[in-house]
């Protein structure tokens, strides 16, 4: 049975290495994603409501996570509020993606590229 799931080593000592799967960064990176203030939810329509019934692995919806060269490339889809700032709201996207995966998991992160999906219309944003 033939794993395809990616890893990342983050730490090799003494005892053995340590390395975290791509779905691992895919979720770190869309939890933060849902915390900036203007992100209705992330491309697949998972907000933080639902997150607890659906389970964490689905965050990963909407993230593509990529290894180049010792850094993590992460591609974010999202859906925005209306009435948002879609350059403010993707600049703390970014900052934020790249905080908790660099913070999180000690991986350099060498570009957050945010893809606008939808605005939200609904009165409930």
């Amino acid at each position: 049975m033939a794993e395809s799931r990616k890893t990342f080593k983050i730490k090799e000592g003494a005892f053995g290495e340590v390395k975290v799967a791509d779905e691992v960064v895919a979720i770190i990176a869309g939890l933060a994603t849902t915390e900036v203030e203007g992100v209705s939810s992330m491309a697949g329509n998972i907000t933080n409501e639902i997150v607890s019934k659906l389970g964490m692995k689905n965050l990963s919806k909407g993230i593509v996570v990529e290894v180049l060269d010792e850094e993590v490339k992460v591609d974010v889809a999202i859906n925005i509020n209306y009435g948002y700032s879609i350059p403010e709201v993707s600049k703390n996207v970014q900052d934020k993606v790249k905080s908790a995966v660099e913070n999180m998991t000690g991986l350099k992160v060498a570009v957050v590229n945010v893809r606008i999906a939808s605005v939200d219309m609904s009165e409930n944003n």
